[in-house]
């Protein structure tokens, strides 16, 4: 019964999806207060009933319901009490589920907290989300119903796949829907603007909390899946340029993108069109992403399905979302005229360069990724594009925006003094120079890796440079500066804490590829290695039982300068249904490497194959990502995302003040 609870509330929340997309569009069209009003209580009905098909949904898991074919098919009693809820979104329809119970929560914060916004706009804009849930709800009753019946019933279930029997299964698929997701927002706001024919700075005050909300979760979504793959696979990377992978992050690119554009059009009333059109870009790239990972085009770990109908429905939704609001935006977009006028050598044009290195960026990750289905689907010859690709490519593309990154902050609106950036640059200069020297001394290269840390430093010091400046740390007494500070935006404190994480992650990211040591042979009980300055021993092999697996646990013990380092314990694992392999890997965490340990199957002459690597910096990747998603949040909780942008002609009555007193971010 309660499967077809969860499965009638579906319907329900389907009627009411139909009605949030059609009677407030009609009411905003005609000026129908009363049509427009209907968009909230239809929006807080689709919600309730998606949590109630969800909350049916788990609750056939955590009982496990084997009647229910979802739940035969992604469960056994045998699984842990964790995995029971978070395998309901590890597979197909579940995760369609958690999609548009998150996509219902947004339209439920948008009715709640938009109040600043006109009645019509905020009707556009949850009739435009309640035109996403209905296509979606319509493709899971259709192709992808998680509450159909078996009869009979069986004795068990088939599993959950063990590579999702993991803790990083309840935070990364979450973390990377409400990324993806909370993109359908700011593209909900510029279709409604473009139906309304109007955009202003007001517009993009308020398109930019959603960006940050989406750009915040989309980043900690992301790194939590490298994280995952890093100790869970075995094979020491953090990142394989997989298709899937960038699949998540190509709308992250042009959310980065978008939020920075918002900026401009938010202070300047510039670079409008180009806003809008990257927050349709951003959300039509998550739903390239859906369609790739269910359409069973990819051969990929993180594939969901490979049922040619779905792909079918889900590419011609896309066709339909893509197509409809770019040719929407072809009508509108020539009479988006920009009012903002600004010089090449200033803030905004920092800005737009940022934005077209981060959109050629994107498009590099979209043809490496894509050419290889384009040519297989044309010619039928298949082509594998790889790491040394996107190595040789994107990265050339990112390294001058790090570059620009450090002096943009520091450049005035409208028109900005080079000299006068350079001299505030001094720092940022000298701290590059000490990094650059000290790693030549130290470590003689490879040139790279140098040049990389080199960039990484220098952004560091631009991030200081640009707070020093807001702060006028030494140029005035410290109990002013630090009045400053308490008075200083969020979003300025934001945006630091932003760049310095990225600044942290990218040294991060480039110490573990150029420096990683490794080493992989067959160790008996009793032998050692030495690998990157520590003695590794293997001091034991033990088959045990998990709750559901077989595994095999070894011991390691670690020794520097003949002094006990740490004691690590890799296992290899075999799940019973399934009979599946994964890997266990034990990782010792410093504050400048990882020690890294993981062992395989045995070997025929007896011993077992064991891959030990050193990883200089890791952790700084997942320092790095933790600022950016915190530097993301405190952005978020500056009260000026809340309120609505004044208008210019209140603008003009105020006697121009300098924009660092302004405390501008």
């Amino acid at each position: 019964m309660i499967a077809e609870i969860g499965h009638f509330a579906l319907i329900l929340a389907l009627a009411l999806a139909l009605v949030q997309s059609t009677l407030p569009l009609i009411g905003a069209w005609r000026a129908n207060e009363t049509l427009m009003a209907l968009s909230r209580p239809a929006v807080t009905g689709q919600f309730v009933f998606i949590s109630l098909a969800f909350g049916c949904l788990m609750y056939a898991y955590v009982v496990s319901d084997f009647s229910v074919a979802n739940v035969f098919e992604n469960s056994h009693s045998a699984k842990p009490l964790l995995y029971k809820f978070t395998g309901v979104w590890g597979n197909h329809e579940g995760s369609m589920v958690l999609w548009v119970w998150i996509l219902a929560l947004y339209g439920m914060a948008i009715a709640a907290f938009g109040g600043n916004l006109p009645p019509a706009l905020r009707a556009r804009v949850l009739a435009i989300q309640g035109l996403i849930g209905l296509g979606f709800i319509v493709f899971i009753l259709a192709t992808s119903n998680p509450f159909l019946r078996l009869d009979p019933v069986p004795l068990n279930g088939r599993d959950l796949n063990p590579l999702l029997q993991d803790p990083g299964l309840a935070f990364h698929p979450p973390l990377l829907y409400f990324g993806y997701v909370g993109l359908s927002v700011a593209f909900s706001f510029a279709v409604a603007a473009l139906i309304e024919g109007k955009i202003d700075p007001a517009w993009a005050r308020w398109v930019r909390p959603w960006s940050l909300l989406s750009w915040s979760a989309l980043t900690a979504g992301i790194v939590l899946g490298s994280w995952w793959a890093y100790y869970e696979l075995g094979w020491g990377g953090f990142w394989f340029w997989d298709p899937v992978e960038n699949s998540s992050f190509m709308p992250w690119l042009m959310a980065t993108a978008l939020l920075h554009s918002a900026i401009v059009a938010e202070k300047r009333d510039a670079l409008k069109s180009w806003t809008v059109l990257l927050a349709i870009l951003g959300f039509s790239l998550s739903l390239m992403g859906t369609f790739l990972v269910r359409s069973g085009m990819l051969t990929s770990v993180h594939s969901f399905a490979a049922d040619p109908e779905r792909g079918l429905y889900i590419l011609g939704f896309l066709v339909v979302v893509v197509g409809g609001s770019l040719t929407l935006y072809a009508w509108r977009a020539p009479s988006l005229r920009a009012s903002g006028r600004f010089r090449p050598i200033s803030r905004e044009g920092a800005l737009v360069i940022n934005n077209l290195l981060l959109v050629t960026g994107c498009a590099t990750v979209f043809i490496g990724t894509l050419y290889p289905l384009v040519l297989d689907a044309i010619s039928g010859v298949k082509v594998s594009v790889g790491p040394p690709f996107f190595e040789s490519s994107f990265v050339w593309i990112i390294a001058p925006l790090l570059i620009l990154a450090a002096a943009g902050p520091l450049m005035a609106w409208k028109r900005a003094d080079l000299p006068g950036v350079s001299q505030r640059l001094i720092v940022a200069f000298a701290v590059a120079a000490i990094a650059a020297i000290l790693l030549v001394v130290l470590s003689g290269g490879p040139w790279g890796a140098i040049l990389g840390l080199t960039i990484a430093a220098w952004l560091i010091g631009g991030v200081a440079a640009e707070f020093f400046e807001r702060l006028r740390l030494f140029r005035v007494p410290l109990r002013d500066s630090l009045r400053r500070a308490r008075v200083l935006p969020r979003s300025a404190w934001g945006m630091s804490l932003a760049h310095a994480g990225v600044a942290i992650l990218i040294a991060g990211g480039v110490g573990a590829t150029n420096w990683q040591t490794e080493r992989v042979q067959v160790m008996q009980v009793g032998e050692s290695v030495h690998v990157a300055g520590y003695d590794f021993t293997l001091v034991s092999l033990n088959d045990l039982q998990g709750p559901n697996y077989d595994f095999r646990r070894g011991e390691f013990r670690i020794e520097q300068d003949g002094q006990l380092f740490d004691t690590l314990y890799p296992e290899k694992r075999k799940y019973w249904v399934q009979g599946t392999d994964t890997t266990e890997a034990a990782i010792r965490t410093t504050w400048i490497a990882d020690i890294y340990v993981a062992i395989g199957d045995p070997a025929p002459a007896g011993g077992i194959a064991v891959r030990i690597y050193h990883n200089p910096l890791v952790p700084w990747i997942w320092l790095g990502a933790v600022i950016m998603v915190a530097g993301g949040l405190v952005s978020l909780s500056d009260r000026r995302h809340r309120v609505g942008a004044p208008s210019r002609a209140r603008r003009k009555s105020r006697p121009a003040q300098p924009a660092e007193s302004r405390g501008e971010a």
